[in-house]
């Protein structure tokens, strides 16, 4: 049994739909995108299942006659990270409501800011650092004038200042 076409189809529009409305700045519009994904992703599960088969359990039968577990469990996971995602959404756009009688997300004043910044200025600053950091081969370490690891394990006889009665570890295993 080959996979109906219309289901291709109405996955493929649901992906569509849901992506669509996801760009909107309507928290509202995220959540229903939102929604059409994870019904898309069910439906691209239910497809990707194959043809319906016997539960595993079912007696005695032949293995190409069983149906696949996996796609089932993955869309029971789907199920439960929409309906999480979900109640946070509706969570934020509640709080959202609350704050400003609105459900869109406006540009604040970092935003606009950052839209007037020369982006290129400053990514050329930064490939001229890289420039001169590539140049000084020499240095190969960020510890500068250090022949040994930074990190260095001392004991409690390595300092004078600690009086204690542990053990002393003589090495011969006793």
């Amino acid at each position: 049994m080959t996979v109906s076409g219309v289901l291709i189809a109405v996955m493929a529009v649901l992906f569509a739909c849901g992506v669509y409305a996801m760009l909107e700045r309507s928290l509202t519009r995220v959540l229903i995108g939102f929604l059409l994904l994870g019904n898309a992703t069910n439906l691209l599960l239910l497809i990707a299942m194959g043809a319906p088969g016997l539960a595993p359990f079912f007696g005695e039968v032949d293995k190409s006659d069983m149906s696949d577990p996996l796609p089932q469990a993955l869309t029971l996971t789907a199920i439960v990270i929409t309906f999480a995602v979900s109640a946070f959404l509706l969570a934020l756009i509640y709080r959202s409501w609350q704050l400003g009688q609105a459900d869109t997300v406006t540009d604040d004043e970092e935003d606009v800011a950052l839209r007037g910044v020369d982006h290129d200025a400053e990514e050329d600053a930064l490939d001229d650092e890289v420039e001169l950091e590539d140049a000084d081969d020499a240095i190969t370490t960020d510890f500068l004038d250090t022949t040994t690891s930074p990190i260095t394990v001392l004991r409690h006889r390595d300092h004078p200042a600690i009086d204690d009665d542990a053990p002393v570890d003589r090495g011969d295993g006793r």
